[in-house]
């Protein structure tokens, strides 16, 4: 049995976890020091842009066209496993257009797109109005895609742990890594707060706390912390139609629905000034708050429930997500720094190690 030890449960560690637990003769933990769906998880919309996205081609849209198609199967599997409902919005996502927008570059997407074998619409004012009411008149249209989707990160995270579980994965949390022992170019143990853990295959996936882990292995992967702000927002009555309420977004803002009269609104992006610390701006908040509304006026009229705030882990000097083998090792695997699209690409980054472990099990047979 092959010992696989996962470090960090937010989405992408438990999607890992899941994945590998449908692989038999694996003997699977998850360690983390806080519980399950902290830190960035904690703190995402789950707004799922794959189709609707500028990446067209290469590793960046192979792994969002992975993901969007795995979550189609994941969540009704883990559904049935688990008896109950992980909220999951296929109602799509609606891209707001302004005045004095090229809509060109749209109309290429939306051809690159058929080739591909996905669906994009271009709504013009008067579509936009029909299909959603509640939107400002002065927006001139949209770019609709059906086939993406928005979910609920934390529900999915735990969702995945229950299903890891029953599927034979160990989980501890309130569990801190002290050291890993390194001979050569292997990792076999690790010290914890719980212990010693026997390792084959360590895989870190713990978004700003991989950076101390790697450096502790003399190849540090420098990790940056971004904050995002978001808002929780009730209405006394429903906007729009009843019958569609996609995720919306435009500028960089997203409205996303929660019930019939809630919804999330978000997220500000917020870089430290000096060092890795960040004191969350209200100000800035309040813009996307300003911008959700010229967007959806009738949020003028929303009560606060909640502000939230989490860092995503934003790899420095090298693109988002780090996948793949820590230099210089043949058993770490790295499943880290995804900054943004963490909950997007957590199915495909489950993918890619699965694969990675499975080749290198059929080349030891």
């Amino acid at each position: 049995m092959s010992q696989v030890v996962i470090i960090g449960c937010g989405v992408v560690g438990a999607a890992i976890a899941y994945e590998l637990s449908l692989i038999p003769g694996l003997t699977i933990t998850v360690l983390d020091k806080q519980p399950p769906a902290q830190a960035a998880t904690g703190a995402a919309l789950g707004v799922l842009m794959g189709a609707i996205s500028h990446k067209i081609k290469g590793n960046a849209w192979k792994m969002r066209q992975a993901s969007i198609q795995r979550y189609e199967t994941l969540i009704p599997e883990l559904e049935a496993l688990l008896n109950r409902q992980i909220p999951f919005n296929r109602q799509g996502i609606l891209m707001l257009c302004f005045a004095g927008e090229d809509l060109s570059r749209w109309e290429k997407l939306v051809e690159i797109r058929h080739t591909q074998g996905w669906h994009l619409e271009i709504w013009d004012a008067a579509q936009l109005q029909s299909r959603c009411p509640q939107l400002s008149h002065e927006i001139i249209g949209a770019i609709y895609s059906p086939q993406d989707r928005q979910l609920d990160p934390v529900a999915l995270t735990l969702a995945l742990v229950d299903a890891a579980q029953r599927n034979g994965v160990t989980f501890k949390f309130g569990v801190t890594v002290l050291e890993e022992e390194a001979t050569n170019t292997d990792v076999r143990h690790i010290q914890t707060t719980a212990g010693q853990v026997d390792v084959d295959w360590l895989i870190v996936a713990a978004g700003l706390g991989s950076t101390p882990l790697t450096a502790s292995l003399k190849q540090p992967i420098d990790i940056r912390p971004v904050l995002g702000q978001a808002l929780h927002l009730r209405l006394a009555q429903p906007m729009g139609r009843a019958d569609f309420q996609p995720t919306i977004t435009g500028n960089d803002v997203h409205i996303v629905p929660v019930t019939d009269i809630e919804y999330w609104v978000g997220a500000t992006v917020e870089f430290p000034n000096n060092g890795d610390e960040i004191v969350a701006d209200a100000a800035l908040l309040e813009k996307v708050k300003q911008q959700a509304i010229a967007f959806c006026p009738s949020l003028e009229e929303a009560t606060i429930l909640k502000t939230w705030s989490g860092l995503r882990p934003r790899p420095e000097g090298r693109p988002a997500p780090v996948i793949g083998l820590l230099p210089g090792y043949s058993n770490v695997l790295l499943a880290t720094g995804h900054y943004r699209n963490g909950v997007l690409l957590a199915p495909a980054t489950a993918q890619a190690i699965r694969e990675l472990i499975e080749r290198s099990l059929n080349q030891d047979k």
